[in-house]
């Protein structure tokens, strides 16, 4: 791990905890702004992304940072601030995103954070401040899950689970731009949101079963429990199904060999400038965005599990 410095006397408001808990643990604190070490960059954070997985770190559910005081938070989008020796393709000014070293010592919950530069991307015009925060982890997670993974590739039919939630509304988004035929599940609300992704057929799980379909390439599941068995009876064979949830999918490779098909569990995402700039166009889709001080609210609206996108923090 490199080592942060820090910059003496220049203090930054950060979100921290001091104990695991509840929304309620999270708090807004001052603390002195780090400094780049050699190949870092001090972003001057714009947009901070709020991911399933920091509610899960702040509620003891798991321990990627050990134990507190510490500072959650991932996914950043911002300007320049301060380039570290050796740094180059960057100045000062620099509109950029991306994603900080997972777990790394999180640090996005902040008005300024420090990231490796290779990790980082120029943001593209495509993506406002608020949709770049939010971005990072969402579409590493599905591109290295369906493309790295699965290999999605035109003229595929390709399934997708919880296809209106963070990750899925970036991987239906990917599929289409590699040329497959996407179908997501999703409720019925959401139905027109999916199209207006381009996914060609949506399923309300509620009421069809997404076994019904035609026999599919590639599965993404981001759902678990019994989702991963019965994904595998739809893959073609030879097909793969591709999770990403950790702990137990479910699901294992035995299994998949058994049924003819191929299983990935994608567990890590991993930071990356050059994948953050090889995704296709892509609309991030923002549910709510919140003040970083009440970042206790963007936590309980992540765990209501009624957003549509992502939530994001800004300062």
């Amino acid at each position: 791990m490199v080592p942060i410095g820090t910059s003496k006397g220049i203090i930054m408001r950060v979100i921290t905890q001091k104990a695991v808990g509840d929304a309620s643990v999270l708090e807004v604190a001052e603390a002195e702004r780090p400094a780049p070490e050699p190949g870092q960059v001090l972003v001057k954070i714009g947009a901070a992304g709020v991911n399933p997985i920091d509610t899960y770190i702040r509620g003891g559910g798991f321990p990627a940072l050990g134990e507190p005081p510490f500072t959650l938070g991932w996914d950043l989008a911002g300007t320049v601030e301060q380039l570290g020796e050796g740094v180059s393709g960057f100045a000062l000014g620099d509109e950029v995103y991306g994603l900080l070293t997972f777990p790394g010592t999180g640090g996005g919950y902040a008005e300024y954070a420090v990231a490796e530069a290779a990790d980082l991307a120029p943001r593209p015009s495509w993506l406002t401040v608020e949709q770049a925060g939010a971005a990072p982890m969402v579409a590493l997670t599905a591109w290295q899950a369906l493309v790295g993974r699965g290999g999605v590739a035109e003229g595929q039919r390709v399934l997708v689970h919880a296809a209106a939630g963070g990750v899925g509304h970036v991987a239906v988004q990917i599929a289409k731009a590699r040329g497959a035929h996407v179908i997501g599940t999703a409720s019925a609300a959401k139905h027109d949101f999916l199209r207006s992704l381009g996914v060609d057929e949506v399923i309300d799980y509620r009421h069809r079963d997404f076994t019904e379909i035609d026999p599919v390439d590639v599965v993404l599941d981001t759902v678990g429990g019994d989702y991963a068995e019965r994904s595998a009876r739809v893959l073609k064979p030879g097909g793969v199904l591709v999770s990403i949830i950790p702990g137990n999918p479910g699901f294992d490779v035995d299994r998949a060999a058994a049924l003819g098909v191929r299983f990935e569990l994608f567990a890590n995402v991993t930071a990356s400038g050059a994948d953050l700039a090889a995704l296709p166009q892509l609309k991030v889709q923002i549910d709510h965005v919140v003040p970083l001080a009440e970042a206790a609210k963007a936590h309980e609206l992540v765990e209501s599990g009624r957003t549509t996108g992502k939530v994001v923090l800004v300062p």
